[in-house]
This record gives C-alpha cells, structure tokens and sequence, in this order.
C-alpha cells in the first residue's frame, strides 16, 4: 500500500495511493471524499450503521462500497464538543494514526478493512476528522449474530483465533466489543474500528481487551460466548 499526502487550505488528506489518484478512471482526491453532505447530495449514500458517528456506506463506484466515519466523540463531553479535538499535530490525528495503523496490519495480512483515505481539517487550535475505508462485503457484526442466535462454538473459536492473531501482532485494541467484529459470507472475522488503538509489547493489555469483549457479549445477552472465544483463543 502506498500511502500519500494532499493538501488544500485548512484540510489535509493521507490516502491510498493505489486506490486514488488525481487523474485517469479513479476516484479524485479532494475534500468531497471525507464531506458526508457530498455524498448525500451526490445520492450515493447507500446505508448506514449503527452506533455513534453514523458511518455512511457509500456507492463508490465500479461496484465498489466504502465506509464514512466522522470521528464523534461520547460519554459526557460529547453534550459539549461531539467532533472537535485538540490539535497538537497532524500525524497525530486520530483520524491519521488509525489510517496508518490500519495500513500496516492490511499490509502484514491480518483482516482488517482496506483504509483508502483519511480527511483532517485544522480550526486554528481543534480539528474535525473522517476516515474512508472500503466495506467488507455481506459483512454482519458479531453483536447482530449472536441476537439473532446465529453463531456456534466454530464460528466462535475462529472469533478467537483472529483476535489472537492481533494479539501476537502487537495490537491493543482499546474498544474490542462483539460490534467491531464482523462476520462475512465465508465466515471470515474481520476487525474494525481501530481508533485509539496502537501496537505494542506483550503485557496485561491483552487480558484487558479480553475483559472489555466478555463485558460487551454480557450487553447482548450472550456471556456464554466468552468460552468458545477463549478457547478458539488458547488453542491458535
């Protein structure tokens, strides 16, 4: 993947070389690609997903879909501020650090979303964020799965050994939960939602994500679906 940077008055754009270009056939380069009105305006908003941020699934054309997430935030602050952050830096955006992060795991093979571009626009001393990835086709998360009781002990060993995978690559995902895995036609896991995550040494923070993903099976009313993770988990 071959990562580059556009810039144009406030905004700045890191982008996937091989999947954008300035020229030819390709989609263009510009700040339409991270505005969610140009979509809509455009009549290309094909859907929406759930939760915070309000990720727009987009027709990209050529048959191709991608993913819009603003960067939203939550908890109690977000009644105050809901998409500004402060700016100490470009690459150190979230919404740069998650392109780049998401870029090297693409590369190293692990299931993570293709990420085709990253938008920043700087407000003097804050800065609003999107990032654009592809979507991950007749993808379901494991949330919807598991309300659905639509999963066995496979499936969820194989959710285990994926996020095993992660973890012996380094990968301390700070907001694992059954939402952020998502499940494809093939029975392939998928990891989403890298934001504020970051790789490093092998320490408790593994546990921890553990710990988060359990809490999270208990929201779907689904606890006994730790086990089988676990297993699928110690067993790769």
């Amino acid at each position: 993947m071959r990562l580059a940077t556009f810039r144009t008055g406030k905004i700045s754009i890191l982008y996937d070389a091989d999947s954008l270009c300035d020229a030819g056939e390709a989609p263009q380069i510009g700040p339409h690609l991270v505005d969610p009105d140009h979509w809509r305006h455009a009549g290309r908003v094909i859907g929406e997903a759930p939760g915070r941020g309000a990720s727009l699934f987009l027709d990209a054309g050529a048959g191709g879909e991608w993913v819009l997430r603003p960067y939203r935030r939550g908890g109690l602050v977000a009644r105050l501020n809901a998409s500004r952050y402060l700016w100490t830096g470009l690459e150190r955006t979230r919404a740069f650090r998650e392109l780049r992060l998401t870029a090297d795991l693409h590369d190293r093979g692990l299931p993570v979303p293709r990420p085709i571009a990253a938008g920043v626009t700087r407000h003097g001393p804050i800065y609003e964020a999107a990032l654009v990835t592809c979507r991950i086709a007749e993808a379901r998360a494991l949330a919807s799965l598991l309300e659905g009781d639509e999963t066995d002990d496979d499936l969820l060993k194989r959710v285990g050994a994926t996020i095993r995978r992660f973890h012996d690559a380094g990968l301390d995902h700070v907001d694992l939960n059954a939402r952020n895995l998502l499940i494809d036609q093939d029975k392939k896991v998928w990891l989403i939602d890298l934001d504020r995550c970051r790789l490093r040494r092998d320490g408790a923070w593994k546990a921890r994500n553990l710990e988060r993903l359990a809490r999270s099976l208990a929201k779907f009313g689904a606890p006994e679906a730790m086990a089988p993770i676990r297993r699928g988990y110690g067993n790769s």
